[in-house]
């Protein structure tokens, strides 16, 4: 796509969507990057708690994003609901290596 067609909204979007910070599970633990792949494909409830963990991480950029607008209070509780699907899952991966 040729830049010069894009809106200084559209830029705007494209340069805060580069600076939200990524939360997907290989970067919050790189140093788990094997066990993670390992597990998604052995354990059915890591998997799970995994694909729930990218669906609500995916939701709180959208808000962050303004593309799916939403209270304060609703992004909060978001990003909650990801950082104890974060927990829970870091447990998992310790308790592996």
């Amino acid at each position: 796509m040729d830049l010069t067609s894009f809106t200084l909204t559209n830029l705007e979007v494209l340069k805060m969507h580069t600076e939200i910070e990524k939360h997907d599970l290989v970067h919050e633990f790189p140093e788990f990057k094997d066990t993670i792949h390992n597990l998604k494909v052995s354990n059915n409830h890591f998997k799970r708690l995994f694909d729930e963990y990218h669906e609500v991480d995916h939701e709180v950029r959208r808000v962050e994003l303004d593309i799916q607008p939403e209270s304060d209070d609703y992004l909060t509780s978001l990003k909650k609901k990801r950082l104890s699907l974060k927990d829970q899952l870091h447990v998992m991966l310790k308790g592996v290596k």
